[in-house]
């Protein structure tokens, strides 16, 4: 133990990471988000996903610190009478959940279609680069929006409530592997010319094994960056998804939910119901990128050259 604890201070990441103060107040901040987000069902004031648990009476309370403000809310209601801390805290962890589901999803098929076209080449990979430049001249928000629009109109609205969460995930999911495809590819065409590639291939193992087993570990860097930025694409693509009603329904809201569901108010003097959630969204984005930028830097094998 002691010893793995004294390899870990001695590694370029770990130093790297103490030393730059941005990268750890933006991991502090990103797991205090994650943490209250995953503990929302114990620590929120209400369950805005109760129907019984609100009062239309109770709607467009300010924040505490503001004339007219309700001691029983701290950062103020939005126009259905739902507390705005809890409504932010069960939204934060939704808008987490799509943005690490979808990227999990990503992952998964763009590694697989990465590794198999780089290793076995061919006709094969010209196949599945051409289905990648395909799909990625189409932007993730126009597919989803035709997606989920023509989904929401099969299924009628109360059924596209139940299945939101799922179909997000999966449309942005879809629509964003040829991003890991394309950067693991690269990879596995620099790594099958190298001797322990030949080595393991001598010694007759088959190539589901070597790609799996030998190649992949050695992609991990990059990925690791990529899929903190393709998390914190997803989050924003749900949040646009919603903003225009296409996304998470305002009875189990995502930030993005909560930000349209008060934008029709911020003229009207009632600017906590957008500008909270709004201000949560960009901390959160922002922490993920921030992260992403370290991780991108301290991962690059020529600084430490």
């Amino acid at each position: 133990m002691n010893f793995s604890l004294e390899r870990m201070r001695r590694s370029p990441v770990y130093y790297s990471f103490i030393n730059n103060k941005v990268a750890m107040v933006s991991a502090a901040i990103l797991s205090t988000l994650l943490l209250v987000s995953i503990l929302a069902p114990f620590i929120a004031p209400y369950d805005p996903w109760d129907q019984t648990a609100f009062d239309i009476m109770d709607s467009e309370y300010p924040p505490i610190g503001s004339s007219g403000a309700d001691d029983r809310f701290l950062l103020g209601t939005d126009d259905m009478g739902r507390d705005m801390l809890s409504t932010i805290l069960y939204g934060t962890g939704i808008s987490i959940a799509i943005g690490i589901f979808a990227t999990i999803l990503q992952a998964f098929m763009g590694i697989s279609i990465g590794l198999v076209s780089g290793y076995f080449g061919s006709r094969l990979d010209s196949f599945l680069m051409r289905i990648a430049d395909i799909q990625l001249s189409f932007t993730t928000l126009m597919v989803a929006i035709i997606i989920l629009a023509v989904f929401q109109a099969a299924v009628g609205l109360n059924s596209y409530e139940r299945y939101a969460l799922l179909m997000i995930v999966l449309v942005i999911g879809i629509a964003e592997w040829p991003q890991y495809a394309r950067t693991v590819r690269a990879c596995v065409l620099a790594e099958k010319k190298k001797e322990y590639v030949d080595a393991v291939r001598v010694i007759g193992l088959r190539p589901m094994r070597i790609l799996y087993r030998h190649i992949l570990p050695n992609t991990f860097s990059p990925l690791l960056v990529i899929s903190t930025v393709q998390v914190a694409n997803a989050i924003i693509t749900e949040a646009g998804l919603s903003f225009l009603g296409l996304g998470m329904p305002i009875t189990k809201p995502s930030l993005g939910s909560l930000i349209r569901n008060g934008f029709d108010y911020i003229f009207s003097g009632s600017w906590w119901i957008t500008f909270l959630p709004a201000l949560v969204l960009i901390v959160l984005i922002l922490t993920i990128n921030l992260l992403g930028d370290w991780l991108r830097d301290v991962l690059n094998p020529k600084i430490y050259k």
